[in-house]
């Protein structure tokens, strides 16, 4: 179940042609899911267009490359609600379900992530988020919650973020 929560980051150059990707240039992301998760596939213009038609991806978009910004140093902060989103989705406990999509609606609200697509996988509804910055790719399934749930996450996580 850790593979379903596993952050998918960009790559710097195409799957296929491993032609590497330009600052500014567009690309091709495809997300596949199988029986091991959830699986990215970044193409170049190229290789899209020359790409089999038989390839039926479970969500795919198209982006402008940018290059990963540079390794900031590591300083001594209260955690964010990226970081607490991140940690969230690496340890990949049913029971952070609900704090994992609030953190994702509040990191939409601020602009750091993108909402590409929201699907229906069988088992539920998935959004499917892209990092603005980073080009990461995030699933998030949709716990369903009822109104009379809301402030209570809401509160759990702002407590976490204390």
């Amino acid at each position: 179940m850790a593979n379903e929560w596993e952050i998918k980051g960009r790559a710097e150059k195409c799957a296929v042609t491993e032609h590497l990707f330009q600052d500014g240039e567009y690309f091709y992301t495809l997300l596949f899911h199988d029986k091991e998760g959830f699986r990215r596939m970044d193409l170049s213009e190229e290789a899209w267009q020359q790409r089999n038609d038989n390839m039926q991806p479970f969500s795919f978009w198209r982006s402008k490359f940018e290059p990963p910004p540079p390794v900031a140093p590591e300083a001594l902060e209260k955690e964010t609600a990226e970081d607490l989103l991140r940690r969230y989705m690496e340890d990949g406990h049913s029971q952070h379900a609900n704090a994992r999509y609030i953190l994702s609606l509040m990191l939409e609200r601020k602009r750091i992530l993108k909402q590409i697509e929201a699907k229906d996988d069988g088992d539920g509804r998935i959004l499917i988020y892209e990092h603005v910055k980073t080009g990461e790719v995030f699933v998030i399934p949709d716990p369903q919650l009822r109104l009379d749930q809301l402030a209570a996450v809401q509160n759990e996580v702002a407590g976490l973020l204390k």
